[in-house]
């Protein structure tokens, strides 16, 4: 993927994962914590992983309607 803000895909994962924390689904708070530390690749892993769409030129990031934690 080319031109991708990981700045903002950083912070869209984590008002993603913050916003499941805060509803009920405490679990996100590891997603939360893996975010904030994660490398470019990481955080591309970690958005496909919770079927996170992000287009080319990453201005629109399409999120699912329930977080769902990765099965560990």
């Amino acid at each position: 993927m080319e031109n991708i803000d990981y700045e903002k895909l950083r912070s869209e994962l984590m008002d993603y994962f913050g916003t499941a924390m805060t509803s009920g689904f405490g679990m996100a708070v590891i997603d939360l914590t893996k975010v904030e530390n994660a490398s470019h690749e990481e955080l591309l892993s970690i958005a496909k992983q919770h079927n996170i769409e992000i287009n080319n030129n990453n201005q629109e990031i399409k999120k699912t309607l329930f977080y769902r934690p990765k099965k560990r």
